[in-house]
């Protein structure tokens, strides 16, 4: 019997509260926006702490959400994090009979941190060292106007750390490092992991783990110095201990301190990240693979599910948040994947495409995490759009 494959991840958890159709050109919206580079205002597609935009306008979170969405409920409450997400995607999408998923981070005891329990006890993963601290479950506003950008849509999240600004390397044990895969997802909001990125990656590569890194959008080091790039760890050896790196488009020019995607590109390949996939909203996305763990792949773009465009064109629309959450774990679920099927050194661009799908059908739900009724129903909705993003890309690359 094959031995039993242990993916393990460690960042960003936190209880997402969605508020859709909010409109970022409201005469009510327009004076929280923004005025100079990480102000503490609203940005589209940005992040801003909590005590940050209370700064900003002098208010408290409450008062200014009350003037912009008056006296609504969340359009949904639902399980957030660029780690958790993208962890209990592929953990729908894999058959778990010879692979395990295991969380690591903090959350706190209170209701949004029951709640968060609650609905993962529906899904695979396993969250034994999902642990109990001091303090408040990390939560996120997320303000969403599907009508931005010509009906593209965008998001503005407002964060509130709570018990992941504690959360520390010390708490991750042996059993992560004996790990087949090992994941660092949105650490940029777990602070202490963050910082410790550098030693964490050379631990996790010494003990012979297959690392992947995906990224979210990181205010701290924003605010700090909006004119620096942002680090990653306390140096940039930690690229060298990269296996996989996945981020946006803004991330990836921020965290290399270049102005094009070429050389932001160029700056990871030199600092010896094994692969990189950059996406950029309804845009292509680009990847390479210097076939370290994937095959080798030169600079490749590929676009979006264009059977999802079209679906969601027709109205059939919940929101966009989740999708780069989802599609780290469309990718991870065909890593994961490929090695089960022993095919040596697994395809980047099979993986990038389920990517490209899982993220696209995350628009057809509100929040990140999608709620199976019955075991096998996130891959049931996944698998015919994968099919026909196949035939899509047929012929377009050899």
């Amino acid at each position: 019997m094959a031995k039993k494959l242990i993916v393990s991840g460690v960042g960003c958890s936190l209880v997402d509260r969605l508020y859709n159709n909010i409109s970022f050109s409201a005469d009510n919206f327009i004076s929280f926006l923004s005025k100079e580079k990480s102000d503490g205002g609203l940005t589209p597609g940005h992040l801003v702490f909590k005590e940050e935009f209370e700064e900003f306008d002098a208010g408290d979170l409450q008062s200014n959400l009350e003037e912009i969405i008056s006296e609504r409920s969340p359009d949904k409450v639902n399980i957030g994090g660029p780690a958790i997400v993208s962890l209990i995607h592929a953990a729908q999408m894999t058959d778990n009979r010879d692979c395990e998923y295991h969380f690591y981070g903090g959350r706190g005891a209170d209701a949004y941190g029951d709640f968060i329990i609650s609905l993962l006890r529906d899904t695979p993963l396993i969250v034994d060292n999902y642990i109990l601290a001091d303090g408040d479950t990390p939560t996120t506003v997320v303000l969403s106007d599907p009508d931005y950008d010509q009906g593209n849509g965008e998001r503005i999240f407002i964060n509130s750390i709570g018990v992941a600004w504690e959360y520390s390397p010390d708490k991750l044990n042996g059993d992560f490092f004996s790990s087949d895969v090992v994941i660092f997802g949105g650490t940029a909001l777990v602070p202490l992991i963050h910082d410790h990125m550098t030693e964490l990656l050379e631990k996790a590569k010494s003990s012979a783990c297959i690392t992947i890194v995906n990224t979210v959008y990181d205010f701290r080091n924003e605010k700090a110095d909006p004119n620096k790039k942002w680090p990653l760890g306390k140096s940039d050896e930690s690229y060298s201990n990269i296996d996989l790196l996945m981020m946006d488009m803004e991330e990836a020019l921020r965290l290399s301190g270049k102005s094009s995607l070429n050389e932001a590109m160029k700056f990871f390949s030199e600092k010896g990240t094994g692969a990189v996939i950059v996406t950029s909203g309804t845009e292509n996305i680009n990847v390479y693979s210097k076939g370290t763990v994937f095959k080798a792949l030169e600079a490749t773009e590929m676009p979006i599910s264009s059977a999802i465009s079209e679906e969601l064109k027709r109205g059939s629309s919940g929101d966009t948040t989740g999708c780069g959450d989802n599609f780290v774990g469309g990718v991870l679920f065909s890593l994961v994947s490929q090695i089960q099927e022993g095919v040596g050194k697994p395809d980047i661009f099979e993986a990038c495409s389920w990517g490209i799908v899982s993220g696209g059908a995350s628009c057809f739900y509100l929040g990140g995490m999608f709620e199976e009724e019955n075991r096998g129903d996130k891959r049931d909705l996944i698998e015919p759009y994968f099919e026909l993003y196949k035939h899509q890309i047929k012929g377009f690359y050899i």
